[in-house]
């Protein structure tokens, strides 16, 4: 009970410093934070992003230690060396540990750097301090990686603008964005807001560390590489400079940006070309340039292709009203062909052969946790066709398993699990889950982009 009471006691003193610091960059826009390093080892600061981390788990970076390795080192230990060596000057991150993951639906590997659990900590400190202060600046444009906003948020801009009559849509992302964001740039956006020389060396020494690849350390004046835990805020601050220029006239139409993915939301296909030819230019001031494989216009229409964006595809449709003879048009949403593939494969996996021994109960478990993180996030939308095929490729994944259990055929699996089992072997049912978006009502209840709720 006491350490419960002085976590959260230790959890309060971090929200009150993120108010405290975001009531501050808000109240005064021209105000840049002189005294913030200190805080960043304030050990109620580093407890809190140790929390993070271990939440997160992850692998280990190039030293192999793990997170249960740091638990047997002891916690306080680690966290109070850290605290002198960030107080004296005295810390090095590590070089982060390369590897390439497969892109879904593509050929190509993403790369990913997995920074030290301890540079991990650090990252989620600094991350804890500033957050706040850019925080009062981003603006509605931008979903990504910020606090009490997300996909579903971005999502409904889209239901709204295009109920609108914005059906000309910029379909883009930004190329290696994490990988091409010039260092001194960054540094000086961060300067814009932070003026603190100790946090401004800090974020240099991070940025430089470097990565480890085939045994050797590489290092580049360019990227905050995916993996690390400041990656994304250090990220959406330098893009922040996208959305400004956007705002205040380099563009035409609605902007949706999550972190490096965006779309543009216009009223006619001239307004759309005018929208990109905007978007390739401000990018280009920034050093950065769209995606041209992922780069297009797309028009919603009415027995049109439509579009892929962050786990959806978005398609305009028309349907009789039950009510009426007259057609309801509007813009429906369901999971990718992507994402409806990895939920198969995540599935398979978890119903393997190598898992026949386990009792029912644990595989069961085990799918009953993914389908339904799944299908939390993929509810909103018109997705009920989508929740049958994935929750009846699960149910005979599992007759498969039960039937090489006891060595029959799969006809017998299936019978165990659609007859015998009254409620087939507990496989959480998903029917009954879908919310289908409405135009120009928050999804969950939530302010729109604009930050007012909709009349």
């Amino acid at each position: 009970m006491s350490a419960l009471v002085a976590s959260t006691a230790e959890q309060d003193r971090v929200q009150v410093l993120q108010r405290t610091l975001y009531r501050a960059a808000k109240a005064d826009p021209e105000r840049r934070f002189h005294a913030l390093y200190d805080k960043v080892y304030r050990r109620d600061v580093l407890e809190r992003a140790w929390t993070n981390v271990r939440q997160n788990a992850g692998a280990a970076g190039i030293d192999r230690t793990t997170i249960a390795d740091v638990e047997r080192y002891g916690v306080d230990l680690l966290l109070d060396e850290l605290a002198v060596g960030l107080k004296t000057g005295t810390y090095r991150p590590l070089p982060a540990r390369r590897v390439f993951i497969d892109k879904h639906g593509s050929k190509d590997k993403r790369p990913l750097s997995i920074p030290a659990v301890r540079d991990r900590i650090v990252q989620a400190a600094v991350k804890i301090v500033l957050e706040p202060v850019f925080e009062a600046d981003f603006l509605p444009y931008s979903f990504g990686f910020r606090p009490k906003r997300g996909v579903h948020d971005a999502l409904q801009v889209l239901v709204d603008e295009s109920w609108r009559g914005r059906r000309w849509v910029v379909e883009s992302d930004i190329a290696n964005c994490f990988e091409a964001i010039p260092h001194d740039r960054l540094v000086a956006a961060v300067e814009e807001r932070v003026c603190d020389r100790h946090v401004l060396k800090l974020l240099r020494t991070m940025l430089r560390a470097g990565v480890m690849l085939d045994g050797a350390v590489r290092h580049s004046d360019n990227g905050t590489p995916q993996g690390g835990v400041a990656s994304p805020l250090l990220a959406n601050i330098y893009l922040h400079r996208l959305d400004k220029a956007w705002r205040d006239g380099g563009g035409i139409g609605v902007l949706v940006r999550y972190c490096d993915d965006l779309v543009v939301l216009c009223r006619s296909e001239e307004e759309a070309e005018g929208a990109l030819g905007a978007l390739t230019a401000i990018l280009h001031g920034l050093g950065l340039e769209p995606k041209a494989s992922k780069t297009r216009i797309v028009h919603l229409v009415e027995g049109g292709e439509g579009l892929d964006f962050l786990g959806f595809h978005h398609r305009w449709v028309s349907n009789r009203s039950s009510r009426s003879r007259h057609h309801v048009s509007y813009l429906a949403r369901w999971p990718t062909r992507q994402a409806m593939q990895r939920a198969r494969d995540r599935i398979r996996e978890l119903t393997m052969r190598r898992w026949v021994l386990l009792p029912v109960e644990e595989v069961v478990g085990s799918l009953n946790r993914f389908l339904r993180g799944w299908a939390g996030f993929f509810r909103y939308g018109n997705s009920s066709q989508h929740f049958i095929d994935i929750r009846w490729y699960a149910q005979m994944r599992l007759a498969r398993l039960v039937a090489k259990r006891h060595g029959r055929r799969p006809a017998f699996g299936r019978w165990v699990v659609g007859v015998v089992s009254p409620n087939q072997l507990g496989l959480v049912n998903l029917s009954g889950l879908v919310v289908s978006p409405r135009p120009n009502r928050p999804w969950r209840g939530k302010p729109n982009a604009g930050g007012e709720r909709r009349r």
